[in-house]
């Protein structure tokens, strides 16, 4: 089985990347995941945006700190194929996990947000996870994390905290991909963030100029989306079937 995380989609420019691309990626991929918390100009998603992604067939929606930044989500945030942070607030509405079903075997993705440099009230994504993957762990056969977080070393800690307890963890946020990409002994594999999907000429997928003057006067300016050409960035991870751990992860860098 081959399973493919696609990192931050960033504005109309991303998705439109990612429905190119992923035409051509499906064709060997088994089961899609992608991060669309950026895709509607940089915050939240509305949606259109989220009716397209359910058009290309992607299984999997998570998100992170921009949950919230469309309105239109609270008409869809009951979907089976949409997930928010676990680690929010538990009156919070949406689900942090789902299960899902692919060729005889059960597919828990959980979606978790940290806490160091977020600004978010959030509960510890740590015993989060304990909780769920001790509610879940003899029903499903394959366990993934996306942990969209600032540090990297609150994420690396999270990979040590669970090690050999789920299949995946890979990071979002930073929109920058890192290649520390690898699989334990324990047999969980992990990377620190899978990088973006959007406009190539931009700062993390911002309007530079607009980014430019936040940080050269510190005046209040709302970033936007930048436009142009785009990457897509993610990571494959190769799952054997029989026994359900993963035996290689290759990242994937489209311009």
């Amino acid at each position: 089985m081959k399973i493919l995380a696609v990192g931050d989609l960033v504005g109309n420019v991303g998705l439109k990347k990612f429905e190119t691309e992923y035409k051509k990626l499906k064709e060997n991929i088994d089961f899609c995941i992608v991060n669309a918390e950026n895709v509607a100009d940089g915050f939240g998603i509305t949606e259109k945006a989220f009716n397209k992604l359910v058009e290309l067939n992607v299984d999997c929606i998570t998100m992170g700190n921009h949950t919230w930044g469309k309105k239109d989500i609270f008409s869809f945030i009951d979907s089976p194929k949409i997930i928010r942070p676990a680690n929010y607030p538990s009156n919070n509405p949406g689900k942090g996990y789902r299960i899902y079903d692919y060729n005889n075997k059960k597919i828990a993705v959980i979606n978790l947000i940290g806490r160091v440099e977020m600004g978010i009230l959030c509960d510890s994504p740590f015993e989060t996870a304990e909780n769920i993957i001790e509610q879940i762990k003899n029903n499903v056969d394959i366990i993934i994390i996306d942990f969209h977080a600032e540090a990297t070393a609150e994420k690396l800690a999270l990979r040590h905290y669970l090690d050999g307890k789920v299949s995946i963890i890979f990071g979002t946020h930073t929109h920058v991909e890192t290649a520390d990409e690898f699989i334990s002994e324990k047999g969980t594999a992990y990377i620190t963030d899978i990088g973006m999907t959007g406009p190539k000429n931009s700062i993390i997928g911002m309007d530079s100029e607009v980014a430019l003057k936040r940080f050269l006067t510190s005046l209040p300016e709302r970033y936007k989306s930048a436009e142009g050409e785009a990457k897509l960035r993610g990571c494959i991870f190769e799952i054997n079937d029989e026994n359900c751990r993963v035996e290689n992860i290759k990242r994937i860098k489209i311009d």
